[in-house]
């Protein structure tokens, strides 16, 4: 017994040392994957001539076309590495043939393409680029230095068409805006990117608009509104923002009849600004309770209650808390489920993140166009992870003109007021 188990041992080892011995799963995986693939585009022209290899003509109206050995190895990267194939050559056809499933200069996948943006989301630099692919896809993959040039260059094409789209179907109901600043052109300057996000109908979010303007200055809100209008989006109910001068003025002169909510953490970072050290802890828990009052009376009588314990201590930060106060409580008049949304301009910042991972590894850009184009396609990935509006059922309401108190319905005595 113990004989006959010995020798099916040894029978296992020597069919062992027969099969292919693989470094890596993924070396195993690439070469199932490169022979399947082969045998594919194999089966296309067999397809298409309608007869395998060697094979005759058996009907009078088949194609005439034949085959002709095989191009040059072509490498293609996946995101399980690069393998090679050799595309199949055919003559005598009326037209050139071409693969369906492997087209002509198609170099790598479209997971692979996407994944060059999502490098720099995560804020790759382009120098180290060639090193982390070649580590990823393989040292045979296609990858030359300017690789990442052309993919910037066909970025800016796009957003080109994008920034020129229209814009007539687009129900906005809130908008969100903010400036980012980048280091671009003169060594000593920076370039401001104002963008716009606003929320659909739907509950979906949206990036609107990018353009570069001059330190987030009233003339260049003012064009970028004007712009949006001209192409035919509709005006929305209500615009965040923190508390730059420039944003407020533009509205107040394109879009004069619009609600404006200006920013919770901006207002609430200034008021601690100008406290003692050592009232910071005490005046946060007490500032962090008044935006989120269950009531706009509420929110006063707690605004007040700051304002008698610091006002002779620090009068400063008492001003700054009551200053434009209409502009604060602006979210009152509109549904309590959305309230989160329009307290602060976290909708728009919360992207900015990334962004900055982008433009802190990029160090400078040598034209704005460069960043506008890049900071578009970034924020075009980011959009399809961009968290719905809670109660998206009451965005409806909003947009046809409902009134809110409190964050409550309320109804109408003058029906007539909001047709006209």
């Amino acid at each position: 017994m113990q004989s006959i188990n010995r020798a099916e041992r040894r029978r296992s080892r020597r069919e062992l040392a027969k099969r292919p011995q693989w470094g890596t799963l993924e070396e195993f995986t690439r070469s199932r994957i490169q022979s399947w693939l082969q045998d594919v585009l194999e089966e296309e022209v067999t397809n298409l001539l309608g007869r395998g290899k060697s094979e005759r003509r058996a009907a009078v109206d088949a194609p005439a076309g034949y085959r002709n050995g095989h191009g040059k190895t072509r490498r293609l990267s996946m995101m399980a590495g690069t393998i090679e194939v050799k595309r199949p050559r055919i003559r005598g056809l009326e037209e050139r043939f071409e693969s369906r499933l492997l087209p002509l200069f198609v170099r790598r996948t479209e997971e692979v393409g996407e994944l060059l943006p999502q490098l720099y989301l995560h804020g790759l630099a382009q120098g180290d680029f060639e090193l982390a692919l070649r580590g990823l896809l393989g040292d045979g993959a296609p990858l030359w230095a300017s690789s990442i040039e052309r993919l910037r260059a066909k970025w800016q094409l796009e957003f080109e068409a994008w920034r020129s789209r229209r814009l007539d179907n687009l129900e906005i109901v809130y908008a969100w805006a903010d400036g980012l600043y980048v280091k671009a052109g003169l060594e000593d300057s920076k370039a401001a990117l104002l963008v716009i996000v606003g929320a659909l109908r739907d509950g979906r979010k949206i990036v609107l608009a990018i353009e570069s303007g001059q330190r987030e200055s009233k003339e260049s809100w003012a064009r970028l509104l004007r712009d949006l209008f001209a192409r035919g989006l509709r005006p929305w109910k209500v615009t965040v923002a923190d508390g730059h001068l420039g944003i407020w003025s533009a509205l107040g002169e394109v879009f004069p009849d619009g609600a404006e909510q200006r920013c919770w953490n901006h207002r609430l970072t200034n008021v601690i600004d100008h406290l003692p050290k050592k009232e910071w802890s005490a005046a946060k828990e007490q500032l962090r309770k008044i935006p989120y009052a269950s009531s706009r009376a509420e929110c006063e009588r707690l605004r007040d209650q700051f304002a008698a314990r610091y006002r002779k201590l620090c009068p400063k930060a008492v001003e700054s808390l009551s200053r434009d106060w209409e502009r604060m409580v602006t979210f009152y008049r509109f549904p309590k489920d959305h309230w989160i949304h329009l307290r602060t301009t976290n909708p728009v910042e919360s992207p900015f993140s990334a962004e900055r991972l982008r433009t802190d590894a990029a160090r400078r850009y040598t034209k704005v166009a460069n960043a506008e184009a890049l900071i578009w396609k970034i924020l075009m990935i980011a959009e399809k992870k961009f968290r719905r509006l809670n109660s998206p059922d009451l965005l409806g309401a909003v947009h046809d003109g409902q009134l809110f108190e409190d964050g409550m319905p309320v109804q109408e005595t003058n029906p007539k007021r909001r047709a006209a």
